[in-house]
C-alpha cells in the first residue's frame, strides 16, 4: 500500500500537538485528519476509515479509553491500528488502554521524528504479510475464527482484543511450544515496534482470565506456551 493510500486520525484536545503531528506525518505523504476530543475522534473514524488512529487519554467530552473501545465495536474498524499518546505513564492506565483494545503505547513528549519512525513501524503490518493460517482453527475446546475475529471456548463464544486474539491465535498454532517473548513481540506487535516489557504479561493475563488460567503457562526467563 502507497503512503498517499494510507489514512490516519490524530485525536488530541492540544492544538499545537495536532498541528505539529499533522505537519510532520503529512510531510511524509500520508492523508492525516484530526479531532479535538474522544466524540468527534469516533466520528471521524467512522466516516474516515483510518488505518491507523493516534488517541490521546485525557480529553474532554470522551477520554480515550471510551473513544477507543466504541471504535473497536464499530464496523469496519476492528482492525484498525489504535495507539494511545498521553502524558500519563502509569501501568494502570497502559493496562486500561490494552484492555480498550489499544495496540500500542506513545508516552508524551516524543520528538516528530521518532513519532514518524513508530507510526513507519506500526503500519508496516499493511505491508506484510504472515504465514497463512487457517480461517477456522479447533484446538481442545477451542476454536478460533480468523475471518469473523471470533472465539469460542466449550460452546461459550469470547469477544477479545484484537491484541489478544493474535497472541492466542500465535500460541495455539503450535500447542506445547515455548514462544519466545522478543519472537511474541516481534509476530504480534512487529518487529520495530517498541512497547512496554509488560505488554506480553497483560494481555497473557487477560487470556487466563478470559480462557482458562491452565492453559497458558510461564517459561521463567524465556516466555510462554499453550497448554491442553
Amino acid at each position: 500500500m502507497k503512503k498517499q493510500d494510507i489514512r490516519i486520525l490524530l485525536v488530541d484536545d492540544e492544538p499545537d500537538i495536532l498541528e505539529i503531528l499533522k505537519y510532520n506525518l503529512s510531510s511524509e505523504g500520508y492523508q492525516v485528519s484530526t479531532a479535538k476530543n474522544g466524540v468527534e475522534g469516533v466520528e471521524k473514524a467512522k466516516k474516515k476509515k483510518p488505518h491507523l488512529i493516534i488517541l490521546d487519554v485525557m480529553m474532554p467530552e470522551m477520554d480515550g479509553i471510551e473513544a477507543c473501545e466504541k471504535i473497536r465495536h464499530t464496523d469496519g474498524l476492528q482492525d484498525t491500528i489504535i495507539t494511545f499518546l498521553t502524558a500519563r505513564g502509569e501501568d494502570y492506565s497502559q493496562v486500561a488502554g490494552f484492555d480498550a483494545g489499544a495496540d500500542d503505547y506513545i508516552t508524551k513528549p516524543i520528538k516528530p521524528k521518532v513519532l514518524v519512525s513508530k507510526v513507519k513501524s506500526l503500519l508496516r503490518r499493511l505491508k506484510e504479510k504472515e504465514d497463512p493460517q487457517p480461517e477456522i482453527k479447533k484446538v481442545g475446546k477451542i476454536v478460533i475464527n480468523r475471518e469473523e475475529y471470533k472465539v469460542v471456548n466449550d460452546g461459550e463464544e469470547i469477544i477479545l482484543p484484537r491484541k489478544e486474539f493474535e497472541l492466542l491465535s500465535l500460541l495455539t498454532s503450535k500447542p506445547d511450544k515455548v514462544f519466545k517473548r522478543e519472537v511474541i513481540l516481534d509476530k504480534v506487535w512487529g518487529q520495530e515496534v517498541v512497547v512496554g516489557g509488560r505488554t506480553i504479561d497483560v494481555h497473557i493475563r487477560k487470556l487466563r482470565e478470559k480462557i482458562g488460567d491452565h492453559h497458558f503457562k510461564t517459561v521463567k526467563g524465556v516466555g510462554y506456551k499453550f497448554v491442553l
